[in-house]
């Protein structure tokens, strides 16, 4: 059976600093999902826990205290509102959720490729280096996947995201060896964590097509199993996604079978 597009487990409120958008309530995201059919949505605003060291002045604001303010999600009958976040990974490897706040969360978005971030994410060193970026899109991967963690609610955000390399991201993501590809996406299915079929990383050209699915089907051949996430922090993004998850799954061939079990 074709992979049914049945939920988005990755968009951002009005709470996330890179919203600040009136109009991106959790009333309008779950309206969102009303409107198209979907079985789950989850609300992944950033977030960088306060009893973790080393956040940037950017993520600092954006705590537990701060993206709780919505909840209570509000409910509609048949679609499940997940309560999620997306945190992120530091240069030094800290991840910005400890373990004992996991409880807290119904998923929990890590993205490995937010490398657009300098000094924070990445070095000043490494930032204008096309090959450096490619290693660190292994080494990080390899750093979640070595921590001790819940995966079975954890989503690896945006493999493919043009952040890791700006406008030279196509070359960061030929420069990452195919056997690296296989050994990271081998171990994140062994792990049972998600592959996130991010919007975004749907928006190339067919000329860069083949650059760009290599990395999913990567990941299909490797048995990792995917979500679907709009990454939308705007109302436009939102009604923009559902021509890009077609695209995604119909160029991956996905079944249902390959599809990341909706935490419960």
């Amino acid at each position: 059976m074709k992979f049914r597009i049945d939920h988005d487990l990755h968009i951002h409120s009005f709470l996330s600093d890179c919203s600040r958008d009136p109009n991106q309530t959790p009333e309008a995201i779950l309206e969102y999902a009303a409107r198209n059919r979907y079985a789950a949505v989850c609300l992944t605003d950033h977030y960088w826990d306060a009893s973790v060291p080393g956040a940037s002045n950017w993520y600092m604001p954006q705590d537990y205290a701060h993206i709780s303010r919505s909840l209570p999600l509000p409910e509609r009958e048949n679609v499940r509102f997940l309560f999620g976040c997306e945190t992120d990974l530091s240069g030094e490897g800290r991840l910005g959720i400890p373990l004992s706040r996991f409880q807290d969360f119904d998923f929990v978005i890590i993205p490995t490729t937010h490398l657009h971030m300098t000094g924070f994410t990445i070095s000043r060193e490494d930032a204008d280096n096309p090959a450096r970026r490619s290693e660190l899109w292994v080494e990080r991967f390899d750093a979640v996947l070595d921590m001790d963690l819940p995966f079975h609610k954890i989503g690896i955000a945006h493999p493919a995201c043009p952040l890791c390399g700006g406008k030279d991201y196509l070359s960061v993501l030929d420069g990452i060896p195919g056997a690296e590809l296989e050994r990271v996406f081998s171990k994140a299915a062994s792990r049972g964590c998600g592959i996130e079929l991010n919007a975004g990383d749907f928006r190339f050209s067919e000329a860069d097509a083949e650059t760009v699915l290599r990395i999913f089907r990567t990941a299909k051949g490797c048995g990792c199993r995917f979500y679907l996430g709009s990454d939308a922090h705007h109302p436009s993004g939102l009604d923009a996604a559902g021509p890009l998850f077609e695209r995604a799954v119909s160029l991956l061939g996905l079944e249902e079978k390959d599809k990341f079990p909706i935490p419960c």
